[in-house]
């Protein structure tokens, strides 16, 4: 049986070789390198248009550019980009438990009872310890790209579900409710949570969580903190650390966002930001992962050519001047498969209909806007 979606791709197929002027030998390799990468990654992300898929979409991008650059743009996306699909997030997802927040706990616990890591599970009295912190630990989202209901499914047994909250915002009812499931579950009217998870899926520049914008410093750090000061000492132990951890982060955000929130906590004090916060990522991308005019010379130049500023928004400009690099010239080749990030090449996500003498932006991966 042959179903409409086959017969869309070949037909997609034989377009996509007339436009790159294929010889017979070289449409032959391409199909088939095409056809797998369709089907093992590139139709799964979640942005197309309806009925479209990834050789469709290709093969309208490649168009905007003239005859002799489709080569270019090709070649570029067959040998550079990143693609990071739904198995691999749930993988890091899956090991946010086993590979960050449980140390950590192990170190803890070694730290309190001055025995080491290694002899925690042989020991009563540290097993009991470890339990009681895990316990004290609460785990909120930064965005609703977390992911936190999966996290929440990733460690059922291990993590109650009156820890982690679905939502990104809690309002004062949930607050007492997380607090009251606490002391009930521990037979302790006095307990108070010692630590707090804000998850989130991906940090680039690292300006959306926190940034000095015209000397005030902002971000979704300060709005985290803004929105949970006020239980702060009702329901946290003094002593009580953040942690920031990302499923995935650039070689930029993992050695800038640390320094970033060192500097704010300095200017604005710990009773204004969170006073003891600690920074972990899944996976951080490589240092040479960002193209540039150097490496990729003759797709560069494409950047610049095939860009139209009506792409930049507000929260594009955060970022710097323009965005043919990316928010924040971030450069990357990055797609990500529920959304691509503003800090990828404009090129891979932007849209526009081409006025006043700019061009029309096609969009290999649409971009769907999400947060600021």
């Amino acid at each position: 049986m042959v179903y409409a979606s086959d017969m869309n791709q070949e037909l997609a197929l034989k377009v996509l070789s007339q436009i790159m002027n294929w010889d017979n030998d070289r449409a032959r390799r391409e199909d088939s390198w095409l056809r797998l990468m369709s089907r093992t990654k590139y139709d799964g992300y979640q942005d197309y248009l309806a009925g479209a898929r990834f050789v469709e979409s290709l093969a309208n991008w490649l168009q905007q550019f003239e005859p002799d650059e489709r080569e270019t743009a090709y070649h570029f996306v067959r040998t550079y980009l990143v693609y990071i699909g739904p198995a691999e997030m749930q993988h890091l997802v899956d090991l946010v438990f086993p590979e960050t927040i449980q140390p950590k706990l192990l170190a803890a616990v070694g730290e309190l009872l001055d025995i080491p890591k290694y002899r925690i599970w042989s020991h009563a009295g540290a097993t009991k310890t470890y339990e009681l912190l895990l316990r004290k630990t609460l785990f909120l989202a930064l965005s609703d790209g977390a992911r936190i209901d999966a996290f929440r499914r990733a460690n059922v047994g291990v993590i109650g579900n009156e820890q982690i909250v679905l939502s990104t915002q809690i309002d004062d009812d949930k607050w007492e409710d997380l607090l009251k499931s606490l002391r009930e579950e521990l037979q302790d009217g006095t307990a108070k949570f010692c630590s707090l998870y804000l998850l989130d899926d991906f940090i680039a520049s690292g300006k959306t969580l926190i940034r000095n914008e015209k000397g005030v410093w902002t971000g979704k750090l300060f709005r985290s903190w803004a929105s949970t000061q006020r239980h702060l000492d009702s329901h946290f132990e003094s002593d009580y650390i953040v942690h920031v951890h990302y499923y995935i982060a650039s070689h930029q955000a993992s050695v800038e966002v640390p320094r970033r929130y060192q500097t704010a906590l300095e200017e604005v004090g710990g009773e204004n930001l969170f006073p003891r916060v600690r920074f972990s990522f899944g996976t951080v991308l490589p240092e040479q992962l960002p193209i540039d005019a150097t490496r990729f010379p003759e797709f560069v130049k494409l950047t610049d050519k095939y860009y139209d500023p009506v792409i930049e928004t507000k929260s594009i400009k955060v970022g710097g001047t323009d965005a043919r690099l990316g928010f924040g010239k971030g450069a990357l080749p990055l797609i990500i498969e529920h959304n691509t990030p503003n800090n990828s090449i404009a090129l891979l996500w932007a849209e526009s209909e081409g006025r006043d003498g700019h061009p029309a932006m096609r969009p290999l991966f649409r971009r769907r806007q999400r947060h600021s």
